[in-house]
């Protein structure tokens, strides 16, 4: 075999890698990884405890998904969980329910800066890690015509914050991001690849 065709990721050749997200994105970004992997999505109650501090929510949403797995894994079984969250001025600005609630988190997120913290938990039988990336974001100061436009033209109700930087919001309102652009899509690549390669 041509070696330039071979997997960098040797240390997974005997590896089964379940990704535990129904996220299009996250599936689409873990393939240009070059990693085989499937999908296996066990449904939690993704509520939040009062008690806990904005910046943790996306580990304990990480950590509570792969918990969702109570059967022991495989000995070649590695198991990834991932969540996001929008944090602006203290508070997790979650998935909006309808079109109102989508556009008052952007009317928030308009002209100003906010936090997208993701956390990613790799399991297998004999450890857990949760790693997690931080990225800020500053959009500029957005119309209402824009904002409604956006809603009703790409649907952003299974977006944490409401919008997806990968689209046409990010193109036309982002005006600068601190840290990892993947991360704000939903993962962070450079992490995940590095924990796979020493795992």
């Amino acid at each position: 075999m041509n070696s330039i065709m071979e997997p960098l990721l040797r240390n997974l050749t005997n590896k089964k890698i379940i990704l535990a997200s129904n996220s299009p994105r996250r599936q689409e970004l873990l393939k240009g990884l070059e990693i085989e992997f499937e999908v296996r999505v066990n449904p939690i109650d993704e509520t939040i405890p009062k008690d806990i501090q904005a910046e943790y929510v996306a580990a304990y949403l990480s950590k509570l998904k792969s918990e969702a797995f109570p059967e022991e894994l495989a000995e070649d079984e590695i198991l990834i969980t991932s969540d996001t969250v929008v944090i602006q001025n203290g508070h997790v600005l979650g998935k909006p329910s309808k079109e109102e609630e989508a556009f008052d988190m952007l009317k928030s997120l308009s002209g100003a800066t906010h936090s997208v913290m993701t956390a990613v938990t790799f399991r297998d039988k004999k450890k857990q890690i949760t790693l997690e990336d931080e990225t800020i974001v500053t959009f500029r100061f957005l119309e209402e015509e824009e904002i409604w436009h956006y809603i009703h033209h790409y649907k952003p109700m299974d977006k944490a914050g409401g919008y997806g930087i990968q689209e046409w919001i990010g193109f036309m309102g982002v005006e600068k991001i601190q840290g990892s652009y993947y991360n704000v899509i939903g993962f962070p690549l450079h992490l995940v690849y590095a924990q796979l390669k020493k795992w």
